[in-house]
């Protein structure tokens, strides 16, 4: 019989990257791998760990500097900064120790934006995995945008009826690429950690990537980039909501904010398919003319909506609804 593998999945600590990240692992467990599943500290202390969790996955965290974990009224620049230079000897350390107590790692998984979690564990002599929990259209983006592409789209990320092709991909006019591209842009962090996460892939040798996806839905951007073995593990959501072989899996289960359900009966009054649903994720914060314009068109439009957001300062989830 052979050795157990004990997997260390890594995973930045925000929700939209957690909750991927927990539904792999519970796939890891499922098929007999031991997973550890680590974020930083600040998370970890906010994950409220609902649902029920299998057999043979851990929790250990790492620090990122931080003592409360990052909030949209941080600077994220400095704690990107922050969370490679702490979060990177701080990893280290927990992979030195599982080491010391008989249970070695195996392999690295990481998600989007802790590229260095990967040097971390070369530098460990640990094979590591990137799992990129977007669409893989993004990931063939960015790859052409550092091999290529980058003078043309910035020359014309603000030109409304340019059109790129680029390998795999249909026409992308200035609009369908990120809005990290665009000189205005607010996020300092955003090109440099991508451009490091496409420089530790072509370090590899043929390296894979496993994505949130599945082939029938995007086969063509999972064979855009020919170096790279884009490998779709998704859709990463509860079994009872997919294939329903384990009906108790309900939820992803590490909630970074306190939920509500007073909104249920709300939405169970309305027709099907009637609500706009509005979300701009955990770590984006909208000014307050971006809010005051983004309600403005909500109410033109006439329609019932639920729109979440953060309390910055709570740092608990809210609603509004119209």
């Amino acid at each position: 019989m052979g050795v157990q593998p004990h997997i260390l999945l890594v995973t930045f600590p925000a929700q939209g990257h957690i909750n991927p990240a927990l539904q792999f692992a519970k796939r890891l467990v499922a098929i007999g791998a031991h997973v550890t599943f680590s974020t930083s500290m600040g998370a970890e202390r906010r994950m409220s760990k609902t649902g029920t969790y299998p057999k043979g996955l851990s929790f250990a965290a790492f620090d990122d500097g931080s003592e409360h974990g990052f909030r949209p009224s941080d600077d994220i620049d400095h704690y990107f900064t922050e969370l490679r230079l702490v979060g990177s000897k701080s990893l280290a350390e927990l992979i030195a120790a599982s080491s010391k107590n008989g249970r070695p790692f195996t392999c690295v998984v990481y998600s989007n934006l802790v590229p260095w979690v990967a040097k971390v564990a070369r530098e460990l002599n640990l094979p590591s995995t990137l799992l990129w929990n977007q669409s893989p259209a993004l990931l063939d983006i960015f790859y052409y945008y550092f091999n290529g592409y980058g003078d043309t789209i910035r020359e014309n990320i603000n030109d409304p009826t340019f059109s790129l092709k680029l390998p795999g991909l249909p026409p992308l006019g200035s609009r369908d690429l990120p809005s990290f591209f665009n000189p205005r842009n607010t996020h300092a962090f955003a090109i440099p950690v991508n451009r490091e996460h496409i420089e530790v892939l072509d370090e590899e040798t043929n390296p894979k990537v496993l994505v949130n996806t599945f082939d029938a839905l995007e086969c063509e951007a999972l064979n855009s980039i020919g170096k790279f073995k884009l490998v779709g593990v998704g859709p990463l959501i509860p079994s009872a909501f997919l294939d329903g072989e384990d009906p108790t899996d309900t939820s992803f289960g590490g909630d970074l904010f306190q939920g509500s359900k007073d909104h249920i009966e709300w939405l169970n009054s309305k027709p099907e398919s009637s609500v706009i649903y509005i979300a701009f994720g955990s770590i984006s914060a909208l000014s307050k003319p971006q809010k005051e314009e983004m309600a403005r068109a909500l109410l033109e439009t006439g329609r019932p909506f639920l729109w979440a957001f953060v309390d910055e300062i709570a740092g608990v989830a809210t609603s509004l609804e119209i």
